[in-house]
């Protein structure tokens, strides 16, 4: 299978990469400088020269709080890109999974959320990813939402996390917002099979299974680094989100149910694995 990943320098994208390679497939990753999914014709341009048989678009402005005073930038890259990346695939008979994000719910049910459940976002993240999903299942594209999205290289929490307790004697950490964490290799793996996958439906969930605060998965990333080396942080918090106020508001219980995507074989893993894997490499790293 010949794949085509926009923002293809980002956690995901590199996984992508080498879970790509490992199945045999041949994978073009292209970052931000590479293709600017905002601009049409290049997105035109790189489908024509590489003929996939299927784009992931994991390209996405993912600054949470900054997108709360940057609106028009937020919307430019998640919501018009992703419509140029959908519109240029649709044209030419090219499947797109479109990576979305479980910040496009609410977070008040109290259970796991399902595909079909109404998104209710509550930042301007939230809203722009959004209205990039509905741009891209109007063009026919498969949207993939996931959660706590963490791998080599980072940005991510995992990361935040490590420099932090490297530092400091005490990390105080929000204890009542629940999500799943999920590790971008077994999210590429999960994306990869889906490509190769007919008749399928317009929306996924896929998140590492089992559902934990921040707080705890803080205290597990600890637990996981101090088989390595010593840690400054000897104790770990438990904050209120009313503690930690930030621009942007996010969702209290974000689970995501994949009751869809594990009918289709595609099993969810434990995150704990990815967890290990990731905090190894960092570590190792000078």
């Amino acid at each position: 299978m010949n794949v085509l990943v926009t923002g293809g320098r980002g956690q995901l994208g590199q996984a992508i990469v080498r879970r790509g390679a490992a199945a045999g497939h041949v994978v073009t990753a292209l970052g931000h400088h590479e293709l600017d999914i905002c601009d049409e014709g290049a997105v035109a341009a790189r489908c024509n020269d590489h003929a996939p048989d299927v784009v992931i678009n994991a390209a996405a402005y993912t600054a949470v709080d900054k997108a709360e005073a940057n609106r028009v930038g937020a919307f430019a890259v998640n919501a018009d890109g992703a419509a140029i990346v959908a519109r240029t695939c649709a044209a030419r008979a090219i499947r797109v999974l479109h990576v979305s994000t479980d910040y496009v719910f609410d977070g008040t049910l109290d259970r796991p959320y399902q595909e079909d459940d109404v998104p209710q976002p509550i930042s301007v993240y939230g809203e722009s990813k959004l209205a990039g999903e509905r741009h891209v299942q109007a063009a026919g594209g498969i949207v993939v939402r996931t959660s706590w999205l963490f791998g080599r290289g980072g940005p991510s929490f995992v990361h935040t996390i490590l420099r932090l307790a490297a530092e400091r004697p005490l990390l105080r950490v929000v204890a009542d917002q629940r999500g799943c964490p999920t590790w971008a290799d077994d999210l590429a793996d999960a994306l990869l099979v889906l490509a190769t996958r007919p008749d399928l439906e317009p929306c996924y969930h896929f998140c590492g299974a089992e559902a934990v605060t921040w707080h705890a998965f803080a205290s597990a990333i600890v637990a996981e680094a101090r088989l390595h080396r010593g840690l400054a942080c000897e104790r770990i918090e438990a904050i209120t989100t009313a503690e930690y106020p930030t621009p942007a508001r996010r969702p209290m219980s974000s689970v995501l149910d994949t009751a869809r995507i594990r009918g289709l074989g595609i099993e969810p893993p434990r995150w704990h694995t990815g967890l290990a894997a990731v905090v190894a490499q960092q570590l190792a790293e000078p």
